[in-house]
């Protein structure tokens, strides 16, 4: 009947809405103190070093100085640490989860979690080899400011790696969405595409509402190399 499609209609809107909603709260600072204070598991976006592992070692080297940018409390630096990565340094705007993180990271030298917003980086310029990030510039999307908050992070990011730094972003946007960002005249960067398959349901969660594709996408964008 054409009421039950209506009503059908209405809660579709509904969960939609909310999905939405809940998406937007990515963007938020109060969001993820709040989460970390009530779940302080462990918590991948996406994959964990296993999926990643074939991509990355193409541009990472152990000796590399590396960052990882709003690392929440994924254990991606840690299986990278076992694997003779020990040169990693953590950055996240939760003073909740960063010190959760201190703590539990304190015996393993040149493993390294500060405090700091990725779009004001307190670091110097030139500093890492490669900056790894795994849902942060897809969280940032979420929000509100996007575009500007995006471009602002990106900028830091281009700021603090050395002259032929790598940034490597693990996403769930397709090159549609995301080559406009990391294309920009400005970075100068050579941006390749590789693409993972996701893990099993349950393993790893997604940032997306409308995440359809079968596939993660890995954008290493090369500074400093000179496009053919």
């Amino acid at each position: 009947s054409s009421r039950a499609q209506e009503g059908l209609i209405v809660r579709l809107q509904r969960s939609t809405q909310q999905v939405f909603e809940k998406m937007a709260q990515y963007g938020k600072l109060e969001y993820w103190e709040e989460r970390y204070t009530r779940d302080p598991e462990p918590f991948d976006w996406y994959q964990r070093w296993a999926g990643l592992k074939d991509t990355f070692v193409q541009f990472i080297q152990p000796s590399h100085n590396i960052m990882l940018v709003g690392c929440g409390n994924s254990r991606l630096s840690e299986e990278m640490y076992e694997e003779g990565y020990h040169n990693i340094t953590n950055i996240d705007i939760s003073q909740t989860v960063i010190k959760a993180m201190q703590e539990k990271y304190r015996d393993k030298p040149g493993m390294t979690y500060k405090q700091m917003d990725s779009r004001a980086m307190e670091l110097p310029d030139g500093t890492f080899n490669v900056v790894i990030d795994k849902a942060q510039l897809d969280a940032i999307l979420c929000g509100e400011g996007s575009t500007h908050n995006a471009q602002k992070m990106l900028t830091e990011v281009s700021r603090v790696l050395n002259p032929n730094g790598v940034y490597i972003a693990v996403s769930h946007g397709q090159p549609s969405y995301r080559l406009t960002y990391l294309q920009r005249p400005e970075f100068g960067w050579t941006v390749k595409t590789f693409t993972v398959q996701k893990p099993m349901m349950g393993m790893t969660a997604s940032l997306s509402a409308d995440d359809k594709d079968s596939v993660h996408y890995i954008y290493v964008c090369i500074k400093g190399e000179v496009a053919p």
